[in-house]
């Protein structure tokens, strides 16, 4: 090779249409007719969108204290709404003056949450922690104690109920879900049998019929004069319904295991338990977290499901806030608030689902 070509530049540069912000367009959206042409309506539909509802939220609309004509005669949305209705939106039908108690048991328990997020947490010290603050957000909600006006769970709404049937609906099922995989792998055939009629009988029905099941008929199966409050008879069936599918992405994630690992824990004289605690469950549940995450976004949306039995969740206790005749034009504004909510919380989970994942993920082969 002569000197001249091994000093010309342009001989190991590669052409400046495939780097860079003109490569990066030309690979995604320009690589084929058929992406520009998709790349040229989706350009389209967003110019002829986003401006109109920007202006809508923003420019036109109205915010703060305003009244229902106010709202009428303006040309965008009504945000005033909200500003009127945002504490019933969030607390439901808890007493107006007690607002502040779900607030800060609220409050408590997203930290709880928020804590037990980071691994450097997990332990002892945190064990204790959700045990008082679960005490704290209780005495909080309920009252009866410490001078605070007794509230009955009938009147407990909003934004809490959604949190607490959410959470404690995960938490409940992940270890039935946990027992339920390894039983339907089980080799004992009528723990196997128990389990996949479990699993294949709860999935086969929707999760409305499982909250009317524990609303109306889980009653007529206790001894008389004993009762079960619904928020509790809800709890347990969004426990059940979440563990049946919860099971099945767990299993997909012990048969993703490689037979040697079975192996390799019998050699060392391991006990099943103890193969599945050290061995099998760590690496089968870090390579189910997406699955398991959607999961649990889907039980966080389906507690909006309770109100067949009468509880007010967060969206029912919107669709009620606009059922105020001078208000009612106004309910996108309702529903837009309440999906930024939903919205909020599920993107947090998707999120950290990423970051847990990348996190366990490491030191192992990709």
């Amino acid at each position: 090779m002569s000197d001249s070509a091994i000093e010309s530049p342009e001989m190991v540069r590669p052409p400046r249409q495939s780097v860079g912000a003109i490569g990066w367009l030309r690979a995604h959206l320009f690589s084929s007719w058929f992406n520009t042409i998709l790349t040229g309506i989706a350009v389209w539909i967003i110019i002829e969108t986003i401006p109109a509802i920007f202006t809508w939220a923003f420019v036109d609309s109205v915010w703060g204290d305003a009244s229902p004509d106010t709202c009428r005669e303006a040309a965008g949305a009504c945000w005033a709404f909200i500003y009127e209705k945002y504490r019933f939106i969030l607390f439901g039908v808890y007493p107006w003056e007690e607002h502040d108690r779900p607030l800060i048991a609220m409050i408590i328990f997203l930290a709880l949450v928020l804590t037990s997020c980071f691994r450097r947490a997990w332990g002892r010290p945190l064990i204790a922690g959700w045990v008082v603050g679960l005490a704290a957000v209780a005495v909080l909600m309920w009252g009866g104690v410490f001078g605070l006006t007794y509230v009955d769970q009938s009147q407990w709404g909003g934004l809490p109920l959604t949190l607490f049937l959410a959470t404690f609906g995960i938490a409940g099922a992940f270890p039935i879900a946990i027992l339920l995989a390894l039983g339907r792998r089980s080799e004992m055939p009528a723990i196997k049998a128990l389990c996949i009629g479990y699993i294949e009988l709860i999935r086969g029905v929707p999760l409305i019929s499982i909250l009317f099941m524990a609303s109306v008929m889980f009653p007529l199966f206790l001894p008389q004069g004993l009762t079960i409050d619904k928020l509790l008879r809800a709890q347990v069936g969004i426990i059940l319904f979440s563990a049946a599918y919860l099971a099945e992405v767990i299993r997909g994630g012990l048969q993703a295991i490689p037979k040697g690992q079975y192996e390799a824990a019998d050699a060392l004289g391991l006990t099943y338990w103890q193969s599945m605690r050290k061995i099998i469950l760590p690496q089968a549940l870090r390579i189910t977290i997406p699955p398991m995450v959607n999961t649990f976004i889907g039980g966080f949306k389906d507690t909006s499901l309770v109100i067949i039995i009468g509880l007010f969740d967060l969206l029912m206790t919107t669709r009620v806030a606009f059922q105020d005749i001078e208000w009612r034009p106004f309910f996108v504004e309702g529903y837009v608030f309440a999906a930024l909510i939903y919205f909020c919380f599920c993107f947090f989970m998707s999120k950290y689902s990423q970051w847990l994942e990348r996190d366990l993920s490491r030191g192992h082969a990709h």
